[in-house]
């Protein structure tokens, strides 16, 4: 099972990346209004998160990379899911409800890269 976890941590954040570019107006929709240039914060936060999901399989670069993913999940979480949920919340969205649930799951990611930030041998 620890195998399986390893592997689907980097293909989550590689896949997600990727999506970035295969549907970005899904990721625009979540973006706050106040934020510039939409279309290129997606896209480079997808570039981030297929580089940082590539930086966990090299030993070399897994710890690193963790953290950065960790510090991503946070911003994420402040500049993004908060807001929406707010907003969500303000405009009577009827899908309020998935942003509420995005908030604890940034938790679980969190805790979950936050594993990648030990040293294993079994790695």
């Amino acid at each position: 099972m620890r195998k399986i976890l390893f592997w689907l941590m980097p293909a989550l954040y590689i896949v997600a990346g990727i999506y970035h570019f295969v549907n970005p107006e899904f990721y625009i929709h979540l973006m706050p209004h106040w934020m510039p240039q939409h279309l290129l914060l997606v896209q480079l936060s997808g570039v981030i998160e297929i580089l940082l999901g590539l930086g966990l399989i090299p030993k070399q670069t897994r710890i690193i990379s963790a953290w950065l993913i960790v510090a991503m999940l946070i911003v994420f979480f402040f500049a993004i899911h908060i807001p929406m949920a707010i907003q969500f919340y303000h405009e009577e969205n009827k899908k309020l409800w998935v942003a509420l649930l995005r908030l604890p799951i940034q938790f679980y990611l969190i805790w979950w890269a936050m594993k990648f930030t030990r040293k294993r041998s079994s790695n």
